[in-house]
């Protein structure tokens, strides 16, 4: 069985394996404090054009999301976030666990607006009862989206101008950063992301790591204290110099931006493939996610040999699938799925 139902089923990229290794029998010291987590830091600045921002390094996206929330934010306060948000389809109300409202707005492809987040803002500039309701404070996006689509560099310029216009912080989930990096058309940089958001991460549980998120603040205001945040959140990992070494691999030479970018061309061949035979797609993607409508025998048949993820009933006979490419997918692996789709 072949693996297209995530971005994280295998264990690391080789060149992090063998960093871990040549290392093994060095001694650091402890929670993040160390030289590995240093030297990751300035590596991944040196890309964001932003010599003052904080990095810190966590484990995972979820933790990174609600850790991140609870420590920006007010008791009173809430988060602005996309109806297929991660934070809130997919993380078990972990940030309502932190005492914080998710107020959910209507997704179109996975995005929303500028014009969607201040209609929401305005409506607590204007009410009578701002006592009696939570504060909008924060909008959280993903990049890409949990859809595989991309905010625009426009889009994401008019949602920053909102956000300074009405007080808000933008939050930006980077778990599959890489991947919207490296989508076909794109016009957004890695250092348009740090000038337009006041905090984000580089996912790197999803991105070729063993796990790990880079939580990067472009504003170190917003990350004063964050330390004690992390630890109180049980977030803080005592060897942390095995995230630093691995952030480090990433981005010292641009492997990150490399692996991600063919990942992404691999999809593009699922997609073509699926194209050429007619079968529709539920959206368009130009990430490593690809979100295809299915006839059900069809995708009884293709998962005889390969394994994909299951979106939703579309009516009696079809079904959504996603498939997703990674880091670890190789170009054979690609070759047999496009086979078995041009003999459909």
């Amino acid at each position: 069985m072949i693996r297209f139902n995530n971005d994280y089923n295998h264990g690391a990229h080789p060149n992090i394996l063998e960093a871990l290794a040549a290392t093994n029998d060095e001694s650091y010291g402890g929670y993040g404090l160390d030289s590995w987590c240093e030297k990751a830091a300035l590596e991944i600045k040196k890309y964001l054009d932003c010599p003052e921002a904080i990095v810190h390094f966590m484990i995972g996206g979820t933790q990174v999301n609600f850790t991140v929330i609870a420590a920006a934010l007010r008791p009173y306060q809430s988060v602005i976030c996309a109806d297929s948000g991660h934070i809130h389809a997919h993380e078990t109300g972990a940030v309502e666990n932190t005492g914080h409202k998710i107020q959910v707005l209507p997704s179109k492809d996975g995005k929303i607006t500028a014009e969607q987040i201040a209609a929401e803002a305005e409506l607590y500039r204007t009410s009578g009862v701002q006592e009696h309701i939570t504060q909008p404070k924060m909008v959280y996006l993903s990049f890409p989206t949990e859809y595989g689509t991309v905010y625009t560099l426009q889009e994401l310029t008019e949602i920053h101008r909102v956000c300074r216009e009405y007080g808000l912080y933008l939050f930006i989930d980077g778990a599959r950063l890489g991947y919207g990096l490296a989508a076909d058309g794109i016009d957004v940089t890695i250092k348009d992301i740090a000038r337009l958001c006041d905090v984000f991460y580089c996912g790197g549980t999803k991105c070729g790591a063993l796990f790990g998120e880079a939580v990067v603040f472009p504003t170190p205001e917003l990350a004063v204290d964050f330390r004690s945040y992390i630890k109180q959140n049980g977030a803080m990992l005592a060897k942390g110099w095995l995230l630093g070494l691995q952030f480090y691999t990433l981005f010292h030479d641009g492997l990150y931006f490399d692996i991600t970018k063919k990942a992404v061309g691999y999809a593009m061949q699922i997609k073509q493939a699926f194209e050429e035979k007619g079968i529709p797609f539920y959206i368009e993607s130009n990430t490593n996610q690809q979100f295809v409508v299915l006839e059900n025998s069809v995708m009884e048949k293709l998962a005889q040999n390969y394994i994909f993820e299951y979106e939703l009933k579309v009516d009696e006979t079809h079904s959504c699938v996603r498939f997703c490419t990674s880091w670890s997918t190789k170009q054979e692996e690609i070759d047999a799925l496009v086979t078995d789709i041009r003999a459909l």
